[in-house]
């Protein structure tokens, strides 16, 4: 798509929003707020990696475009009231990805993808610096990031100030550490210590996916669709017998896992 196609279809975004929220627009529109759309903003971002697991580029072309309606949606809101327009929003994030790529529109010269990661990072903090924002290790890090991508980030922050393991070895001795405690906590019948060993456990396989460099979100998402499709062909096995899967033995119930199990390879 040539560059005016590419402007001609976001401006007629734009103006469509525009519309909405204008004198005879949409009621449902004119009600809504940056914070009543949170959960369609976060609810379309996993629509968006849901696509991207199927595979399909015309879902995740649609799903983008859900995504970027509520961009252009916030910005509208935000535009009404004198604050910023999408006009903002682009060029600020432009003018970010131009500083922050000094290899490629300056005379800045990295030898590989690792550095360019290290500059970012630095020209990230003097940005921050620059801008009187607070300087805390972890300030960049959002609080609103599902709990395992927060906790990989948070890791991440903390390994530059050596807060680390050196290796994947040393994790994998940190969860022996905390799946221990955890069992203890249990044996004590400490609700309270029982949650916060837990945590303290669910924190550490984070980090351990991080040295192995696997996202534990990521992960963790890949595992629950084996489970989903696990106990659907568990459950149409039991079916095929006649029997619903929540009637059979434990016996014939773990036979019928295995059984689905196996049936991924």
């Amino acid at each position: 798509m040539a560059d005016a196609e590419v402007a001609e279809a976001f401006t007629r975004l734009v103006d469509i929003m525009a519309r909405l929220r204008g004198p005879g627009g949409c009621p449902w529109d004119h009600e809504q707020t940056p914070q009543s759309l949170r959960p369609y903003l976060l609810e379309e971002v996993y629509e968006v990696l849901d696509a991207l697991d199927g595979g399909d580029p015309g879902a995740v072309r649609d799903e983008l475009g859900d995504l970027l309606l509520q961009i252009v949606f916030q910005a509208q809101i935000a535009a009404e009231s004198g604050r910023f327009t999408v006009g903002d929003v682009a060029r600020a994030i432009a003018d970010k990805l131009v500083r922050r790529h000094p290899h490629v529109f300056a005379d800045v010269t990295v030898s590989g993808a690792d550095e360019v990661v290290r500059n970012w990072s630095r020209i990230k903090a003097e940005e921050r610096r620059a801008a009187g924002k607070d300087e805390d290790l972890f300030a960049s890090v959002p609080k609103a990031l599902p709990a395992l991508v927060r906790a990989h980030q948070l890791g991440e922050k903390a390994a530059h100030v050596g807060l680390d393991w050196d290796d994947a070895v040393g994790v994998f001795d940190k969860v022996r550490e905390e799946q221990q405690e955890l069992e203890a906590a249990l044996a004590s019948g400490d609700r309270a210590a029982v949650e916060r060993e837990l945590g303290d456990l669910l924190l550490t396989l984070a980090s351990l996916g991080r040295h192995l460099d696997v996202s534990a979100e990521i992960a963790l998402r890949a595992a629950n669709e084996r489970f989903v499709a696990r106990a659907r062909r568990a459950e149409a096995g039991a079916k095929a017998r006649g029997t619903p899967l929540a009637a059979v033995s434990a016996e014939e119930r773990d036979r019928l896992w295995d059984e689905a199990k196996k049936a991924e390879v």
